[in-house]
Formats: structure tokens, sequence, C-alpha cells
């Protein structure tokens, strides 16, 4: 009897058909024992390349516990993602394109995904399943844009694009300011470990997104000392413009990612989870540098090929066939769809998807699925990839299979084809893209539910002679604060009327101490003086395997309190400004944080 019809006779869903045994027959042993619902692993890596994986042909490292998923389940050959973090973040987290959800940037709120999106964890949540998310989320730092207001039970790690340092950074919980302990990467890879051992006995979705290969360029000397002095065999497309110390770290990162897989996988096998787990392998763009990446044109930021395909590998024992290839296009759109569908959660989206699920494709049903067109955008650069053929943003045709590289424009010869996909282009430029800059959404402040809020100096706007610690927003903070006319303002919402605790994260020489800063917002006012010396060195340097470009260093800063003030319900401009400045400066500022009073909390 073929599967198929197993299932019509049966009257099972596409879900509930029975793993094969060794003959091939259905079987219903292992039916009888197998739980309602499968778990859900995704580990999701940041800005490694599509070549960074031994299982595609890289031989400059060695992946092996990442090639194992393919090994035991399934490769596709062509996954798109975006050029870029936050965007394919918003995608794999709503199956729709990033700007349908207001993603249109990487730092200063741009990264934000709009508060009427669902997420996948929303979705999983209301199916009865603890979630969790534990590294880099990218998509919103207050809440409700927050982890924790996106459908996710328990969050650890940070909110913003990229980290200062990888080595006992300070991190998150649930909103609470903690230590991480060691580095980063095998500190969220032992949280989502532990995540997944208090949970065992329900369903769980635990998301893992990593902070590496991004810069900064940091790694123990375990996985480093290996490509310290080793000769990169395989090269960029460009070797003379190729930084090979740049390349030996990422290789080096992207084996401690591999070594942090293996350790996630045999705790499944364990907990004898294994057999009833779906695990799932990708990375968020392609590569952040030019090194190896199987001959495509384009790295990270680009709307190429190089820019947007990206591994991924999937597991399910039992239920996709060991070492089955996909040949198909698929993207980060479909993995709300196709999870959905494998775990047999009803359909009740709130928005249209864009993404399909991919169920048909992984346990070999006899479909034929029409072919599709894939759009890669980022800063108004447009791409469309087809199964055959990429319309690249400036509108030169490529025949993907025969020119994988992008060095032949085949528009004279296939003009028709060229047109078409220029004419889907522009309707998906007019109906997607529409509208993406225009978006009035200030920083929100003050849920009972999530009393604690964190500005950031990446979201401040800094004024007169204050500037940021790096050209990069994400992990910056503000210093040359150096007159009472300078200020620092954050465009804010209070939802909750009250009185707000005020915690500065600063530092401040000995020499310097003593300013009085004022904190303002549609007329209620705040003071304190910064009366506490704290002038910690910078930190990351020391631990930097190549020199960073664009991320700050970070120092320890401490907090101190400026006192409690009153919040109207509404918008205004919050702004930071020194009344008294008795040295030459004010401070260096991290953030502001600010608490809800639990009087206030309770009884709105």
């Amino acid at each position: 009897m073929q599967r198929r019809d197993f299932m019509k006779f049966a009257g099972l869903g596409a879900l509930a058909f029975p793993r094969l045994g060794k003959s091939g027959a259905p079987d219903f042993q292992a039916l009888e024992k197998q739980p309602a619902k499968p778990n859900i692993v995704i580990i999701l890596a940041d800005d490694q390349g599509w070549g960074d994986l031994s299982i595609n042909g890289n031989s400059n490292l060695a992946t092996p516990h990442i090639d194992s998923l393919a090994r035991d389940g399934a490769l596709f050959d062509r996954f798109y993602v975006c050029p870029v973090c936050s965007p394919t973040r918003a995608e794999f987290l709503t199956g729709r394109y990033h700007p349908r959800g207001g993603v249109s940037g990487v730092s200063t709120g741009e990264e934000r995904l709009n508060r009427d999106e669902q997420t996948i964890a929303e979705v999983f949540r209301a199916a009865s399943y603890a979630t969790g998310a534990f590294g880099k989320w990218h998509n919103g730092t207050q809440y409700p844009y927050h982890p924790n207001g996106r459908g996710f039970d328990e969050f650890y790690g940070f909110c913003s694009g990229h980290w200062g340092t990888y080595f006992d950074p300070p991190l998150e919980h649930n909103g609470q300011p903690v230590q991480g302990k060691g580095y980063l990467a095998d500190d969220l890879t032992d949280h989502a470990l532990q995540f997944i051992e208090t949970h065992q006995q329900r369903p769980f979705f635990c998301y893992v997104p990593l902070n590496i290969p991004h810069a900064p360029m940091q790694v123990p000397d375990q996985f480093y000392t290996k490509f310290a002095e080793r000769e990169v065999k395989l090269r960029g497309l460009n070797p003379a413009a190729e930084d090979l110390g740049f390349t030996r770290a990422a290789l080096a990162m992207c084996e401690n990612i591999d070594w942090n897989v293996g350790r996630i996988l045999r705790r499944l096998d364990e907990l004898k989870l294994a057999e009833n787990t779906i695990v799932i392998y990708f990375s968020d763009n392609g590569p952040n540098s030019n090194r190896w990446n199987g001959g495509m044109k384009g790295m990270k930021g680009s709307t190429d090929e190089g820019g947007v395909r990206a591994p991924f590998l999937i597991r399910w024992p039992g239920h996709i066939a060991a070492g089955k290839r996909v040949p198909q296009i698929a993207g980060a759109i479909d993995l709300l769809p196709t999870l959905a569908d494998l775990a047999a959660i009803p359909s009740a989206h709130r928005k249209p998807l864009d993404g399909q699920s991919l169920k048909p494709l992984l346990l070999d049903y006899d479909v034929r699925l029409p072919d599709r067109m894939i759009f890669s955008h980022w800063s108004r650069k447009v791409s469309v990839r087809t199964q055959r053929y990429r319309l690249d943003h400036e509108g030169k045709l490529f025949d993907m299979e025969a020119d994988p590289g992008q060095t032949r424009d085949v528009t004279t010869e296939q003009p028709v084809i060229a047109k078409n996909l220029a004419q889907a282009v522009a309707r998906w430029k007019k109906e997607v893209l529409a509208g993406l800059h225009d978006e009035d959404r200030p920083f929100t402040v003050g849920y009972p539910d999530f009393p604690s809020t964190t500005l950031p100096a990446r979201d401040g706007v800094a004024h007169g002679h204050i500037k940021r610690s790096a050209h990069a927003p994400n992990c910056s903070y503000f210093t040359n604060w150096t007159s009472t006319d300078d200020a620092i303002t954050w465009d804010v919402v209070v939802e909750t009327p009250g009185k707000y605790e005020v915690v500065v994260y600063y530092t401040c020489p000995a020499a310097e101490v003593g300013a009085t800063v004022e904190l303002s917002l549609n007329g209620s006012r705040v003071q304190g003086v910064i009366s506490e010396a704290n002038d910690p060195p910078l930190r990351g340097a020391e631990h930097d395997r190549f020199p960073r470009k664009s991320e700050s260093y970070v120092k320890d800063f401490k907090p101190s309190r400026l006192g409690m003030i009153e919040f109207q319900q509404g918008r205004g401009l919050l702004t930071l400004r020194a009344l008294k400045l008795p040295g030459k400066q004010v401070m260096d500022l991290r953030a502001l944080l600010l608490t809800l009073h639990a009087g206030d909390a309770a009884t709105k």
C-alpha cells in the first residue's frame, strides 16, 4: 500500500502517518507511541554564508554536527533569506515579507516588527507549546515589541542588532538585566538546553538565534588556535580583497556553532526526545566578508544570490527521509506555514501569508508544486528568484542553472521572461514597499504586564556636542556630553499613567562627578545628581581576533537611581539634560531604565 493511499484509508491527516518499518510498511507500534505534537528546535546563525559549512563543499572547516542534520534529514539546495539580519528574522517569525511588518532597517527602531503581526511563537503557544528564545532577537526592544510580548514565555539574550563583547557580556532575562557567563554562544546554548530539559514533558518550541559569526570577531582559543596560522585554501571571488584574518576568525566561530549544535543534538538524544523533535538549522543572510561562498555573486547586504542564499537543513526522524535533497526554491517566509502544518496546528493566521507549506516536499507527497517567485529586498533594491532565473535589482536577467555566478546577462535571449519578472517586481514594490518608511512609531513605555522599559542609547537622539561611541548605533553609548546645552531625547508614548522609577546606566570619572541631570516629559520632571564615580576600562579589544570596523567597545555601566517621575498617558519627547556641570563632562550614558511603580501597575 502506498503511503498516500494508507493515509486516505486510515483517515489520518498528513502529520499522523506512522514512520516506516524496515520493510517499508507502516510501523503501527510506533504510531501508538507517537506523541501528538512534535517538539521544535530552530537554530539560526548570524552572518554565516551558504558556503560556511563543510557539507556545502567548504574544506576550510569541518561542521559535522550541522552536516548530520542533512545526513539524517533533508537539505534544501536553494533556500532564500534577506540580505541582512532583522528582515530575515521578521520573515521567519511571520511568514510574510518583512516590509509588510514595518521592518525597514536594523537599528534605531526600524528593526521593530509591527505590533499587529502574528508571530510563529504566538501560533505555537496558542497550541499549548512552551516557547523560549535564547540569543539575538533584533525585532524590537521595548514591550510589546520585546520577545516576551511576541509569544515567547522565556527570553535570554539581547534585543539589539549586534553586541560589543562576547565574553561575560551584559544581557537580559525576561526584561531584567543579567550578566552573561563565559562565551556568549555557549551561554545561549546552555540556557536553551535548560529550557529543553525543563519542558521535556510537554511540547516545546525552542528558538536559538546565535550571535555569530557576526562581528566583533571573537572566539575562544580552543576554536581559534586551529585557524590562527592555517592556510585558507578556498578563497572568495576576489582573493586580493579577502581579509584572511577575518576569514580565519569566521571559520573558527562557525566551528563553535557546530560544537553547540552538537550539544543540542546530544541532549535531545539523552532525554530521548530526538525521535519526536523537528530540528532546523539556517542562517539570516550571506557571509559578512568576502570569503568562499560557492562562487556566488554578492555577500551580506546584497540582493544577489550570494547575499540571500542560505544553508537550510531540517531533521525529523521517521518522517523526513534521511539524506533527502530538495531542489525546489524555498525561503524563510515558508517556515511558519511549514512548521504549523507539520505540527497539525490549524490555520488561524490574522493576515495573508507570503510563504507556503513545504510539507509536501519534505514528506515525499506525490504532488507537483507550481513554480514560484521569491523576492529579496534591502534598501529599496529588489531582486526576484524563480526556480531557474534571477532578475537582479538593476533589471538584468541571469540563468542560475547555467550561470550561478551571475556573470552573463541573458535579457536579450529571454526577453519575455525578463519582461514578466520586471513587471512582477514592479507590482511587488507597489504593493509591499508602499509607505515602508512613512510609519510614525514612538518607543513604547509602561505596560503593567512588563513594567520595566529599557531605552538604550541606540534608540535616542543626541543634541549638541554629544556623540555615539561608534558609527553603528546598535551597541553604542553616548559620550562627549560636555555642556548644559546638550541633550538626549527619545520619542516615546506612555501607555500606562503612573509613577515611574528612573535609573540611568552610566560611567563617570571621579574628577567629573557632581553633575545634576533632569529627565522631563510633557511637563513632568525629576532631577538627580551623578554623585558616585564609575570609571571602568573599555572592554572587548582584548578578545578581538580581527580589528573591528563599526561595533562599539563596551564598559561596565553602573545603574544610578535618579528618582521617581509621574507620567501621564500619551506621547511626548522624553528629554535628558544637565542642569549643573561642575566638571568637564556629565557622564557616558548606555541606557535609561523606566519601571512602572508596582502600586500604580496593580491599579491600572
